[in-house]
């Protein structure tokens, strides 16, 4: 069930009974229970590789419905990519992907891997391999607010701005995808207080890693293959800071390693989406 990387992770935090337990969640078939679970959401996290083997996060959104389980295995996804996001031409033919399907509202999120094709009308149909629910930890509570839509524009560099640098450094939320060393792809979520992310440069990002299931499918991931990629989402414009770049993991403290994050590529999408969010919490202070 679990890769090498994987196993040699849990067995160095000491979790490999626990991971073990929890693993037995994983399964390749969309229950019932999460089909209509994907029905409801409106916006859905995929991680795939580009043409170069780069490693990209991006986001689609719809209406309630634009995601449905067409059958016990298949997931038909009613979108696609904007013109200028990295992974437009890699969706546009079969790729592996990792995706995750977020409720902010709710505080819930379910991640579903496997492989797309286009289903011939600007979306996609993806093949299940491993479909799991994950817990609501360090999910930041948002309801959905349709703005206006407007053009999508993107522009890309190959270091971060220093108002890119801002942008991360007061972040909430961001999803990461890596792969294993089957080729198939993982996407995850990442959370926690505004300036849990540290932008130490213009290609230079830094978090800790909170302890999470157990599975350590990112950091097993990053134990046999440093490539990543990175989506920080604009909650209130519905646009979005695409990374793509190399992970090591400090694991001088195995009970609570960090990541060190090496940006190769940029990519900013504005107007993405005409779907944003309004924030529910109240902002916490970090210490």
């Amino acid at each position: 069930m679990y890769h090498p990387g994987e196993l040699a992770v849990q067995q160095r935090t000491g979790l490999r009974e626990r991971a073990g337990h929890t693993g037995r969640s994983i399964g390749d078939t969309i229950p019932p229970v999460a089909a209509r679970f994907l029905t409801e959401r409106r916006t859905l996290v995929v991680g795939a590789a580009d043409g170069d083997g780069r490693l990209w996060a991006t986001q689609l959104s719809g209406p309630a419905g634009f995601l449905r389980a067409a059958d016990q295995r298949t997931l038909a996804v009613a979108a696609g990519p904007v013109p200028g996001d990295p992974l437009a031409a890699a969706l546009a033919r079969p790729a592996e992907v990792g995706t995750i399907a977020l409720d902010p509202a709710g505080r819930r999120r379910m991640r579903l891997n496997g492989r797309s094709a286009p289903d011939g009308a600007g979306g996609l149909l993806i093949s299940a391999a491993q479909v799991y629910a994950n817990c609501p930890k360090h999910i930041r509570r948002r309801s959905p607010a349709d703005s206006p839509a407007r053009p999508p524009a993107a522009t890309a560099a190959d270091r971060l701005t220093l108002r890119q640098r801002l942008a991360v450094a007061t972040a909430d939320t961001f999803f990461v995808a890596t792969a294993g060393p089957d080729g198939g792809v993982d996407a995850s979520h990442r959370g926690g207080a505004p300036g849990f992310v540290e932008a130490a440069g213009p290609d230079e990002l830094r978090w800790p890693e909170f302890a999470g299931n157990a599975m350590f499918m990112t950091l097993g991931n990053l134990e046999l293959d440093d490539r990543a990629g990175l989506l920080l989402p604009d909650w209130e414009t519905g646009g979005g800071l695409l990374l793509t770049g190399r992970a090591r993991v400090d694991w001088s403290d195995p009970g609570a390693p960090s990541v060190q994050y090496r940006v190769e590529r940029v990519v900013e999408l504005t107007h993405a989406t005409a779907l944003t969010w309004t924030d529910e919490e109240v902002p916490a202070v970090r210490r």
